[in-house]
């Protein structure tokens, strides 16, 4: 394909590249978004690169990086490859040396797991290209051991693979920062290039990643498959809703199905990929199993063994979501659904890459809720909706920490100056000052001469082992590390060894069932040794409860009102669906929300089907008539039983008005970390802003209410 003056882009490659492109790896020629990237990275432009996945990303970005390299003579560290996740780099790693190897150039890893003596070696012979992760990133700008400005001083570009994974959550705004940082430590701009599945705003997503560059250096967004205006659906019959009803059932539906194929099975908790697991040997199925707290050699042992076999399963939860090769999949198979239609696209890419293969899933609901989800995303997913990537807002707690590893990074910073290293980007520009003043008044930070210096609170709150606890923005809950023998199988949550249990205590983990013979409390480590079943399997939640969307919730209310997505249901599929329908049938208008009145539990439900932060918005906003002691849900807000309809209508017109961020837990502020080094109004802002959705509860007051007194006697 050539551009607007006939010339072909492949010309602009360096001829060392295409002749490996060509004669090593065999291409008959590039894929669309391989030929469309090249011109924009060489001409410098920052990017966001599109494609479903395996659709080629990481070559597009890196073979004209590559040949911009060589042609303008980069030297030493000018481009990073920064990843969401290591196994994501260890799995990139031995493509990036083969192609930087064509050029005459160099990659290296680094990583929290890769040994000091290589990153020794690094330090003294710079690789041309680091592929790295923004932790690290942050560690090398803080530690004695980095002369940060001389390695990073050639830094030309930065590629941000996954960037939409990034984007979505704090890690986004972490990476961000540490960005802006480096770009300011290397003193001149440096491209940068996101690589990403489909999203649903990718101009948006593009503006973010340029963060202080935004407006002022060219930009392109290359998506050539989004030309394409329709839903990229595969045949149908590949895409299949069942209705199994419990996770055993699941287990004897994949033992049955699908034999002698490779199949990768998604569950949504780590609870569910152990018992999944677990269930799935009982039933003699060559069975791996991936997922947070199994340790790295027991992840990597599953997915090598995967890998290399023919007739078995892989149970997951997403970790296994994102570019992670595992070999050639013939199915893939959800327990539930995903939160959002943008991880089933990710999800169903794992198949279909075989030439004469094609993509296919079958859902497995285990539950009525899991079923309905299920349902409405594949809907959503019919007419090619993808979600938009939005940052989380408010992002104070990470503006504290940036501020403090600023003045570990540079010792000390000006008091008026410490807003240019990020380049005026929002949240660590003059929205951060109340952070900074309350750093100095608590002791996080000294101020001197008009110069800030780390403090004494910060040294005993961070730091130990170096500063290692501020330079890791986000950590998990303490877990309890498990042990049989020597060998690291994982860990679990501190509950199961301290819950009261008649006999041993056993726990499941890595599919199997362990007994505990040892716990050392003050190491945080259990010794275990393998019996038959009885393993409990069990991990706390941290942060915020995955919940619905608006729009993932609008498209239960539809399905509930009859839309059936245009994939294959069972006959068990079609018979639960109908049932739900019937159970609800009194809480869905097609005009608008339903409010019911009576029934066996007597309460007065506002049947929004908005998704639970609407719901806690509009729960927030009503305290006159709002039930004070309740949850909201995904689908409706409980209200006052003896609420007259006078009150509802001031209640609603006021809150139509004025909207009310919610209420904040205290253990929900907890959950933020570095909540210590905000003011606490400002911790609790932070994560009321991060509970609301304020658009949703907005366009469900403009809706007419229907008002309705059930008469099923199953009413819920």
């Amino acid at each position: 394909m050539g551009d607007s003056e006939g010339t072909d882009p492949l010309d602009r490659l360096h001829p060392g590249l295409v002749h490996h492109i060509v004669n090593t790896l065999g291409w008959p020629g590039l894929r669309p978004l391989q030929e469309e990237s090249i011109l924009p990275l060489l001409d410098g432009s920052d990017a966001v690169l599109l494609a479903p996945t395996a659709g080629g990303k990481t070559e597009a970005a890196s073979f004209p990086l590559l040949s911009k390299m060589a042609q303008d003579g980069w030297t030493g560290t000018s481009l990073l490859y920064v990843c969401p996740l290591k196994a994501l780099l260890n799995n990139l790693r031995p493509r990036l040396e083969t192609y930087t190897s064509w050029l005459g150039r160099t990659a290296a890893l680094w990583h929290g797991d890769v040994t000091h003596s290589r990153r020794k070696r690094i330090l003294r012979d710079r690789p041309d290209v680091l592929l790295t992760t923004p932790e690290s990133l942050e560690a090398m700008l803080v530690s004695a051991n980095v002369d940060h400005r001389a390695f990073f001083s050639g830094l030309r570009a930065i590629v941000v693979d996954e960037v939409h994974a990034f984007a979505g959550d704090d890690r986004g705004w972490h990476l961000l920062a540490v960005l802006e940082r480096l770009q300011r430590v290397a003193g001149h701009p440096v491209q940068r290039v996101g690589l990403s599945a489909t999203v649903g705003n990718p101009e948006q997503l593009l503006h973010w990643l340029q963060g202080s560059g935004a407006g002022k250096r060219p930009a392109r967004v290359v998506a050539p498959h989004l030309r394409d205006t329709s839903p990229a659906l595969p045949p149908p019959g590949e895409v299949e809703l069942d209705y199994v009803g419990s996770l055993d059932n699941a287990a004897r539906v994949i033992a049955a199905l699908h034999q002698g194929e490779k199949r990768l099975v998604f569950c949504e908790s780590r609870r569910e990929v152990e018992e999944l697991g677990a269930s799935l040997r009982a039933k003699g199925v060559t069975t791996f199993l991936s997922h947070a707290s199994l340790s790295v050699d027991e992840r990597n042992r599953a997915e090598e063994a995967f890998a290399e076999a023919r007739d078995c399963v892989i149970v997951s939860t997403s970790t296994l979501e994102l570019g992670i090769d595992v070999g050639d999949l013939d199915r893939v198979l959800q327990v539930g659904a995903p939160g959002t239609v943008a991880s089933f696209l990710q999800r169903i890419g794992r198949t279909g890459r075989r030439p004469g293969s094609v993509r296919n899933c079958l859902f497995l609901a285990v539950d009525e809720a899991g079923l309905m989800s299920a349902a409405a995303l594949l809907l959503l997913w019919s007419r090619g909706w993808v979600e938009p990537i939005t940052p989380p807002p408010e992002p104070r707690h990470i503006a504290a920490q940036q501020i403090l590893a600023l003045c570990l990074q540079e010792h000390r910073v000006g008091d008026r100056l410490w807003q240019e290293w990020w380049g005026g980007v929002g949240p660590f520009g003059p929205a951060a000052e109340p952070v900074m003043r309350h750093l100095v008044e608590q002791g996080y930070l000294d101020r001197d001469g008009g110069m800030l210096f780390i403090g004494p609170e910060a040294e005993q709150r961070f730091g130990y082992r170096h500063f290692m606890d501020l330079t890791a923005v986000f950590t998990a809950a303490p877990e309890f590390t498990v042990l049989s023998g020597r060998t690291e199988i994982g860990t679990t949550d501190p509950a199961l060894l301290t819950n009261e249990v008649v006999g041993p205590r056993r726990l499941l983990l890595a599919g199997r069932s362990w007994q505990v013979t040892y716990i050392d409390w003050s190491r945080r480590r259990c010794f275990v040794e393998p019996v038959e079943g009885g393993g409990k399997a069990r991990w706390g939640g941290v942060g915020f409860a995955r919940t619905a969307s608006y729009e993932l919730s609008r498209a239960v209310r539809e399905v509930l009102l009859g839309s059936t997505p245009p994939v294959k249901l069972t006959r068990r599929a079609e018979g639960a669906l109908a049932q739900a329908r019937e159970r609800y049938d009194e809480t869905v208008y097609v005009g608008g929300t339903v409010l019911t009145r009576g029934g066996p539990d007597t309460n007065v439900r506002w049947w929004t089907w908005a998704g639970s932060r609407a719901n806690t918005t509009l729960a927030a906003s009503l305290t006159s008539v709002a039930d004070p002691l309740q949850r909201p849900t995904d689908a409706y807000v409980r209200l006052r039983e003896d609420i007259t309809a006078q009150e509802w209508r001031k209640a609603t017109a006021e809150a139509a008005e004025h909207l009310c961020l919610p209420t904040v837990d205290p253990r929900a502020v907890a959950g933020l970390k570095f909540n210590a080094a905000l003011p606490p109004r400002l911790a609790e802002a932070t994560v009321a802003a991060r509970l609301a959705d304020l658009d949703g509860a907005t366009a469900v007051l403009r809706e007419p209410v229907r008002f309705v007194r059930p008469t099923a006697t199953d009413q819920r």
